[in-house]
């Protein structure tokens, strides 16, 4: 068991759809339990109060409730991937029906902010030669979708 879990505070009854959403655009990915309401409530009977699932290996814990507290950018879930058709598919996805914030960040349908990054970019971005590391900022800030070329580019003086 997993002794740190993210819990996500779903409105409107979304943990179900957001969960399979989630586990439909990531590898590795599946729905472990859903968790229903009994007669006790506090949500209708037989309906979905939590779902628990995992996306590359990590888990989560989704939860029904009111619309009280709402997602913000204050909290992303960062996203490590190894080539530009990862960064593309998973950016394609998560933005549909959402929006792009900035340079790699993008926020979904159900609000939840994702950080989606080459792992290219931390060596390049921690390079000691300043120069590099300054070319490669510069370059990701005039970018919403992170460009794996670009950033190379930009990395190598090209």
């Amino acid at each position: 068991m997993q002794k740190i879990v993210p819990f996500l505070w779903f409105e409107d009854g979304k943990a179900q759809e957001a969960a399979n959403f989630y586990t439909s655009i990531f590898e590795n990915s599946e729905i472990l339990n859903t968790v229903r309401y009994g007669e006790a409530g506090p949500g209708p009977e037989g309906g979905v109060m939590s779902v628990t699932f995992q996306l590359e290996g990590q888990e989560f814990y989704a939860l029904n409730d009111n619309p009280q507290f709402k997602f913000n950018e204050s909290i992303s879930l960062f996203v490590n991937c190894d080539t530009q058709e990862e960064v593309d598919e998973l950016w394609d996805a998560l933005s549909e029906s959402g929006m792009e914030l900035g340079p790699g960040w993008v926020k979904d349908k159900f609000g939840l902010a994702w950080q989606i990054v080459p792992t290219i970019l931390g060596e390049y971005l921690s390079d000691p030669g300043k120069e590099k590391s300054q070319r490669v900022m510069q370059a990701m800030m005039q970018m919403n979708k992170l460009e794996i070329e670009k950033l190379t580019q930009a990395y190598e003086g090209r």
